[in-house]
């Protein structure tokens, strides 16, 4: 593996990176002094990076009526340059990029200008196009900045994509690391084996699987290559449900690293997984196909005194009828999850 960039090298070691929510008032304004002690709190707690403009930094931030896209991208970049100070540890800046073409190259030169290290790139608005179409776009943004690509789930947009996608995506010289995020267990294997099998050690992969997150980070994955298995880890996650209790998922990414250095799996990580996926489920509100998925990380932030309220900047977007209850019921059966009260 040859990584000269300190923060490309910092993902590929493996990292806690939240997903970046988006701090309001009850009048649906940016709370800017929220905004920022949200990417504090994600510094203090030891995340390896943060990913802003993301789906749960609402994708309507770009809309011209609202008007926040660049605003949270720059507070993001600000704070956690002034909070860093002087320190040497990596910090991975993440930004959101989506739309077709010309859309992804604005916003990409936007990132680029402010400091962000990579683009997480969104294909949710290609829905008809081809492959091959698909993997210039990539390779023009890329041109821009470092790609951190992105298997999106079905149920909020995505699309499946072949394995052949994955492994032309894998050859682009400037992808840095691949978001893993369909829900699906073949599709994860087919990134993961596209990968490896384009000889890409250097591309990071993160699991973006709320649903499978600590069997994603446990399973080592065995791919042939020229007749011989070859092992490979996912390194971290990108991950909305790291948005919140990010504490607990530093202290859950470390104990998983040793439990994979020391090559001795404790069931009880098995046994903390389904209840990160129970958790999930709350948070997220699975049940409802994830309808009350941002309200739910809202509130459970607004427990924890990080957030005054879970609007959201659509008035109907809130939390489906019992969600609430079921997040009172995960957080105290599973206090290890957590970073403190949030009931």
């Amino acid at each position: 593996m040859d990584v000269s960039n300190p923060i490309h090298q910092h993902l590929r070691e493996g990292q806690v990176i939240p997903a970046h929510p988006l701090a309001l008032d009850a009048a649906r304004k940016l709370d800017e002094r929220r905004q920022r002690g949200l990417t504090r709190y994600y510094i203090d707690a030891g995340a390896g990076g943060v990913a802003v403009g993301v789906h749960t930094t609402q994708f309507a931030i770009r809309d011209p009526s609202i008007g926040l896209y660049r605003t949270v991208l720059e507070l993001a970049a600000n704070e956690a340059s002034a909070a860093r100070g002087n320190t040497s540890r990596p910090f991975a800046m993440i930004a959101g990029v989506c739309g077709h073409t010309q859309q992804a190259r604005t916003e990409a030169e936007l990132a680029a200008s402010l400091g962000y290290h990579t683009a997480l790139l969104s294909l949710g608005d290609w829905r008809t196009e081809t492959e091959a179409a698909m993997i210039e776009h990539c390779r023009a943004v890329a041109a821009i900045i470092p790609l951190f690509g992105f298997y999106l789930q079905g149920a909020v947009g995505g699309r499946v994509l072949s394995y052949d996608f994955w492994r032309r995506f894998s050859e682009i010289p400037n992808v840095w690391a691949i978001k893993i995020a369909p829900f699906n267990r073949y599709q994860t294997f087919d990134v993961v084996r596209a990968v490896v099998e384009a000889g890409r050690d250097d591309i990071a992969l993160y699991t973006g699987n709320d649903d499978n997150i600590v069997a994603d980070l446990l399973t080592p994955y065995p791919i042939d290559v020229d007749g011989k298995t070859a092992l490979r880890w996912i390194d971290g996650g990108l991950l909305g449900q790291w948005a919140v209790w990010t504490r607990g998922a530093v202290k859950l990414l470390e104990r998983i690293k040793r439990a994979r250095e020391s090559g001795s799996i404790d069931p009880s990580l098995l046994s903390l997984g389904a209840a990160l996926t129970d958790a999930n489920a709350a948070v997220f509100d699975a049940a409802n196909a994830f309808r009350g998925c941002i309200p739910g990380i809202h509130e459970v932030l607004r427990r924890n005194g990080l957030l005054d309220g879970i609007w959201c900047l659509d008035p109907n977007e809130t939390l489906s009828p019992g969600q609430a209850e079921n997040i009172t019921r995960v957080s105290r059966s599973y206090p290890e999850l957590t970073d403190g009260a949030s009931e």
